[in-house]
């Protein structure tokens, strides 16, 4: 049985068993997660979503957090202006292990589902941020109009 699932931008085909290197995951080493935006569940039957197969979901055990090849970007300008530049980068990523692919019930598990940390750092960031800035907002607003009308009353 073979799925094609959704993560980071990209889609993977993958069975029980394969090893990925995917976009950097928000979970530790050891940890297991699931994927459930799955766009099709292959095997005895095929099953395509539209656009997402409903309780479908794969299982991986994350191997390790680890860096991809170095990409290096060299920027000569002539004419004029001697100026170069060298600039390399390493993208972050997340080895993973298959373990299962679920043709349905995947809703129904108990396993923390894949999350990037981009992701994360959004949830985040949209609980904490209304609460705390909302109340800021309406006190620095309330200053100058109080400010202004004890100017014009003298």
């Amino acid at each position: 049985m073979f799925a094609v699932l959704k993560t980071g931008g990209k889609q993977y085909k993958v069975q029980a068993g394969d090893i990925l290197r995917v976009e950097k995951l928000d979970c530790a080493a050891g940890d297991k997660i699931q994927f459930n935006e799955i766009l099709m569940v292959g095997g005895e039957t095929l099953t395509v979503g539209a656009p997402l197969v409903a309780g479908a979901a794969v299982q991986a055990e994350v191997i390790e957090q680890i860096k991809g090849p170095k990409v290096i970007h060299y920027v000569k300008r002539r004419r004029k202006h001697s100026s170069q530049r060298t600039k390399g980068h390493r993208q972050h990523l997340t080895l993973l292990r298959v373990t299962d692919v679920l043709a349905s019930g995947g809703d129904k598990s108990d396993v923390k589902a894949a999350t990037g940390t981009a992701d994360a750092r959004r949830a985040a960031h949209n609980a904490e941020a209304p609460a705390a800035k909302a109340p800021a907002k309406a006190k620095a607003a309330a200053k100058p109009k109080a400010a202004k009308a004890a100017a014009t009353e003298e």
